[in-house]
């Protein structure tokens, strides 16, 4: 089912294959070694790269300032994630859903991404990351900013 949230997009190019870019999204040495925004770590707990596959991760906040302010928000420190692969096309598109369960006095709903990769000329990749809008504006801000920190933390690991 496809959702009527409204949808935001990222993009970056990074001069690296897109065979290397894809590994990185699609193992659990690669998603551990990037996935979440800066201060949080990610363990991978089963990964089954199908479509109707599911991604099962742990991400904690490990960093001190990340650790106070979820404990401020009356978040836990540690959240088991869940989402759940719609599309695996090798080495260009990986789309899936996940369930929002974690925000405190919001009932759980289902949001949408898409990774697209696109070959670039000099052996290049660029990325284009879609993904719907949370439940409010705030909400929405901090997922876009948390997209924004994890391809941050992916470009530390490919070149340029």
């Amino acid at each position: 089912m496809a959702s009527t949230r409204p949808k935001l997009t990222l993009e970056r190019t990074f001069r690296a294959p897109i065979r290397e870019v894809w590994e990185l999204w699609t193992t659990r040495e690669g998603i551990e070694a990037w996935w979440g925004p800066d201060g949080f770590s990610v363990e991978v707990r089963s990964l089954e790269l199908r479509a109707g596959g599911d991604l099962v991760y742990v991400m904690s906040a490990v960093a001190p300032e990340q650790i106070d302010y979820m404990k401020k928000a009356g978040m836990p420190v540690s959240t088991h994630h869940s989402l759940t692969f719609t599309e695996v096309s090798p080495p260009r598109r990986l789309a899936y859903t996940n369930i929002v369960d974690f925000v405190p006095g919001v009932e759980p709903y289902q949001i949408a991404t898409l990774l697209e990769l696109h070959e670039v000329e000099g052996g290049g990749t660029r990325l284009v990351l879609t993904f719907d809008a949370m439940h409010d504006d705030r909400w929405t801000q901090l997922a876009r900013m948390g997209h924004e920190s994890e391809l941050d933390r992916l470009a530390e690991l490919l070149p340029g």
